[in-house]
């Protein structure tokens, strides 16, 4: 090779090397998380919400020095409402090098895909509440609101004390998410001495309840339990008001949310439901104040599952810095029975603790539909 031969080819390595050595500097400056959620199909509506509350707690994560002093990234990635392509995305986001995966809400999915994260010791913030998530003995699967073996059993005194209902019906959505609330909520009944003389199953997406109302009522329950994903929830609302269902309807999670009170209108008035968190919540200060940025950034109400999205960015945030380094290993071991305090950590907005399986454990509400807004009719103990 001749001394020119031998300079240009010294000049290329040389233009290769320095891109890629401030690219890896510029990478060594941040941090990923990975947002898998429910972006598009049926569970759009809750992962959409889901992904605006990270959004906005990435945003208060940088304003406040990152995660380890690091910028924070969270790329999106868009499951279609579908568990095995969720199950390919948290692996692809695996790849590109998250630190945690935030998301998915559906338990469908999020059953699926927690296999991923934990085969990778990569620790995972999910909306999901079917009991099963938290009964697999995956050690970085961490909970953002109770599952429904901890927020079902809330109810009972409800139906039991203050309906003082003898005989209930339950109409709930056959899914993951549904069959574990309908089977907590049956045992529950089933130990409170409390008959349930009509069990109305429906499936995911389906359009038509007349069929399942008409079922209902003409079993004549004191008090009917709702357990559904969102859009199902808003269409058996509609379609309780069409038929005159007088009872009490009485869900938890879903069933006083602002998406659903916007789908069915006025047919939502006088639903009642446990709510892990709420928006609606003012009397704290820290859902107050997210509350009102998230308004004032997404121009809408935040739904519970907005809150949701935005504890788990923020409890990665104050794990990661706790343990003072990546490492998906002693990340898990801080969790486990974790308790983290709103006084001293105050996005998380609540006094919460996770317990040795990643179920958490917090305050919580009863909220009723009034006038077309969830309003707060009660707080439930941590439990």
């Amino acid at each position: 090779m001749t001394r020119s031969h031998r300079y240009r080819s010294l000049l290329l390595a040389v233009s290769i090397a320095v891109p890629a050595a401030l690219g890896t500097a510029q990478a060594a400056d941040t941090v990923k998380l990975g947002l898998v959620a429910e972006l598009s199909g049926a569970g759009a509506p809750a992962g959409t919400n889901w992904r605006d509350g990270a959004k906005l707690a990435v945003a208060e994560v940088n304003a406040a020095g990152g995660i380890l002093g690091k910028k924070v990234e969270m790329p999106e990635y868009d499951t279609q409402t579908d568990p095995q392509v969720s199950r390919a995305l948290v692996q692809k986001a695996i790849d590109e090098g998250v630190i945690a995966i935030i998301g998915t809400v559906y338990s469908g999915s999020t059953m699926v895909n927690m296999l991923v994260a934990k085969q990778n010791s990569i620790p995972q913030f999910v909306g999901s509440e079917a009991p099963a998530i938290v009964e697999k003995g995956n050690p970085f699967v961490y909970r953002t609101s109770s599952g429904a073996q901890k927020g079902v059993p809330a109810l009972t005194p409800y139906f039991k004390d203050t309906l003082k209902a003898k005989k209930v019906g339950v109409a709930w959505v056959n899914n993951e998410f549904g069959k574990g609330g309908r089977n907590v909520f049956i045992a529950e009944m089933k130990k409170a001495g409390i008959d349930v003389v009509v069990d109305a199953a429906s499936e995911q997406a389906q359009t038509d309840y007349a069929a399942d109302v008409a079922k209902i009522k003409s079993a004549n329950p004191d008090a009917v339990f709702v357990y559904m994903n969102q859009e199902e929830s808003a269409r058996f609302l509609i379609e309780a008001k069409k038929q005159a269902l007088p009872m009490p309807l009485v869900g938890e999670v879903t069933l006083t949310e602002a998406k659903v009170i916007e789908l069915a209108g006025n047919a939502a008035d006088g639903a009642i439901a446990h709510v892990g968190v709420t928006a609606t919540a003012t009397e704290v200060p820290g859902i107050a104040a997210f509350a009102k940025s998230f308004e004032d950034t997404f121009k809408r109400k935040p739904t519970h599952d907005a809150i949701k999205g935005y504890v788990g960015v923020w409890a990665t945030k104050y794990v990661t810095d706790k343990v003072g380094k990546v490492d998906g290993e002693a990340f898990a071991k801080t969790m486990h029975g974790l308790c983290l305090k709103a006084a001293d950590h105050p996005k998380i907005l609540l006094d919460t603790c996770w317990d040795d399986r990643g179920e958490m454990s917090r305050p919580s509400f009863m909220v009723q539909v009034k006038g077309g807004s969830p309003v707060v009719i009660g707080t439930v103990p941590a439990n």
